[in-house]
């Protein structure tokens, strides 16, 4: 009985050191993951702007800061990581910092205004459209939100929403995204790593616990009558 009870403590510590090792490994190519990210952001060398008082600032004010977060909290519905925001290390590599700056790109072209010049007449809906000057804001319209159709909301569409800012917002996105899996990762490595402490712990708790029965078995035949009678 105490050979079983051996063999399947061994296992168990030997499956315990899988999942350690599984962990450790994980763990190294998270590091390394984060590492390259924090490289790529650095030699990019995006901020974001805090004031002396370790706020969040756009444009020198708070209140461009607080616009640009109920954006992000309110319209997105992103959580957002304040921890992840440090005044100390403002280079733009966490999922909280990349979703901030993907936010601030936008509220600036959803609360800008155009100056759209029509070289020649047009019309929409029946309605005829002059040549000329126009200024048009964009009036928190994404992409999706304009009607080609009218040749004024064509140009505006153009030109606020350029392929910059596209860019900008899809490069952005890839790296919160990046910045969510290597966090998962490592809770990933904790987590196979604290399995793998369990199923040491349990498989010589095994060992340990069986020994007992294996000495009673071994004893004298006096001894194992005494034990016997004692139980």
């Amino acid at each position: 009985m105490y050979a079983r009870f051996k063999v399947l403590g061994i296992a168990l510590v030997v499956a315990g050191f899988v999942f350690v090792g599984v962990g450790g490994y994980t763990y190294m190519k998270t590091q390394e993951g984060a590492s390259s990210l924090q490289a790529f952001s650095a030699a990019q060398d995006v901020k974001l702007s805090y004031n002396d008082q370790g706020q969040l600032v756009d444009r020198g004010k708070t209140e461009g800061a607080v616009a640009i977060m109920g954006l992000l909290t309110n319209d997105w519905g992103y959580t957002v990581n304040t921890a992840e925001l440090n005044p100390n290390d403002p280079v733009v590599n966490t999922a909280s910092e990349y979703m901030y700056q993907m936010a601030t790109i936008a509220f600036h072209t959803l609360n800008g205004t155009q100056t759209v010049t029509l070289a020649e007449p047009g019309e929409y809906k029946g309605e005829a459209i002059a040549a000329g000057t126009y200024e048009v804001p964009v009036a928190g319209r994404y992409w999706s939100d304009f009607d080609r159709a009218n040749p004024i909301d064509a140009k505006v569409r153009e030109q606020a929403w350029t392929g910059t800012a596209h860019a900008l917002i899809a490069e952005l996105g890839v790296g919160s995204v990046t910045a969510s899996a290597l966090t998962m990762g490592l809770g990933i490595a904790a987590l196979a790593a604290a399995l793998g402490a369990v199923l040491i712990l349990l498989g010589v708790g095994v060992v340990w616990a069986a020994r007992p029965l294996a000495e009673t078995e071994n004893a004298p035949a006096s001894v194992r009558v005494t034990a016997g009678a004692a139980a």
